[in-house]
């Protein structure tokens, strides 16, 4: 570098490297500003808030009300102890309560092991039911934490069972399988988790796929062992119509859909959640009857019709019918006969204010009748 006079000059590699950060902040071009948030963006993020501390606020709720039952059963204990005047039988009074937790923890211990052998020979030989779960990104937290409460209640069903069908989750990675896995005891569910796609996961049995939706034209007559049946595991209210039979269009495989239409009449759509259409897989597999299936899972509210599915429990609703109307008719027959009472009641003050005032009438004629004489 040189100088005014033409000499040459020397600079340091530091205050040269400051020039050169210098020239390129100088250059930077302006950084756009963030854009604001809009008014339902804005709504939402308040909504998820309000959300969280109400979940927080009952987890705590949960835990005080425990704690509370906890001390109380402990002043309960003490103070029958208490009132047992001899050491005697105080301890036989302790014995008496170990025997008691030991017979429990041994039926637990019992219908645990039972419960696993059913799960075990279910997941052998019993009906193929997949929970397709490749639907978390459409998903809204709330949503998500909904359909993991209901393959909770669809596990929990199916461990019940006498024959239990072979759950799968298929799809379990993301988002899905990090609340999946945050579950207690998820790790020893005896059901089959797959992190592929049903479609890969059971690529060589894809003619026997069967994707139930709603939207589906194939009314489902009957279960057949050798095929898989799977549910869109999807909590959308409604915001994604006819994505899961897109779907199976796409990947070519059969739909199907349930015939509800056959035995009941909805009083919206016939869209189900996840655990009510594993629990009435689960109910005709045990009952071979798809009107009590219906029937003992669908709730009352999304039914329209009259119909129980239960004759005895239709002459009790006919029996409360009959009463309800014969109440009315003895209501409608006391006001007509109180409305009688109180017409003739009417004609009778009538009639007597008519005698109180035709002598009054008769004297006012006579006084306007001209005096003979004058």
């Amino acid at each position: 570098m040189e100088d005014s006079t033409g000499e040459q000059t020397t600079i340091s590699a530091d205050t040269a490297a400051a020039l050169s950060l210098e020239t390129t902040i100088t250059t930077l071009p302006p950084q756009p500003e963030s854009q604001p948030l809009s008014k339902r963006a804005q709504k939402k993020i308040i909504k998820q808030e309000r959300y969280e501390v109400k979940k927080a606020e009952k987890k705590a709720e949960v835990k005080e009300h425990k704690r509370r039952e906890n001390e109380r059963k402990r002043r309960e204990w003490d103070e029958k102890l208490a009132n047992l005047s001899s050491e005697e039988e105080k301890l036989k009074l302790i014995e008496s309560k170990r025997e008691m937790r030991k017979e429990r923890m041994e039926q637990r211990s019992e219908e645990r092991e039972n419960k696993i052998q059913r799960l075990t020979q279910g997941k052998l030989h019993g009906q193929n039911i997949v929970i397709d779960l490749e639907f978390s990104n459409l998903m809204k937290p709330n949503e998500l934490n909904s359909l993991v409460q209901q393959i909770m209640y669809c596990y929990a069903v199916n461990s019940r069972c006498t024959s239990p069908g072979h759950l799968w989750l298929t799809g379990c990675e993301g988002n899905m399988g990090d609340h999946l896995n945050r579950l207690p005891g998820f790790d020893k569910w005896i059901i089959e988790k797959e992190n592929r796609s049903y479609i890969e996961a059971l690529q060589e049995q894809k003619e026997n796929l069967v994707y139930l939706t709603a939207d589906a034209e194939t009314v489902l007559d009957d279960l057949d062992p050798k095929k898989i049946y799977i549910i869109g595991g999807l909590v959308d209210r409604n915001r994604w119509k006819g994505l899961t039979m897109k779907k199976a269009e796409e990947q070519g495989i059969k739909a199907a859909k349930l015939p509800i239409g056959n035995y009941l009449k909805m009083s919206s759509s016939q869209v189900l959640t996840v655990n009510q259409v594993v629990e009435i897989l689960l109910k005709y597999l045990e009952m071979k009857d798809w009107k009590a299936s219906f029937f003992q899972v669908i709730p009352q509210r999304k039914r329209c019709d009259a119909d129980s599915g239960d004759p005895e429990r239709e002459i009790e609703d006919k029996e409360k019918t009959e009463d309800v109307s014969c109440t009315k008719n003895q209501k409608k027959m006391k006001l007509s006969e109180t409305d009688s009472e109180g017409s003739e009641r009417e004609v009778e003050i009538g009639e007597h204010e008519k005698s109180k005032s035709k002598p009054r009438e008769d004297v006012e004629s006579e006084s306007q009748k001209p005096v003979e004489g004058k």
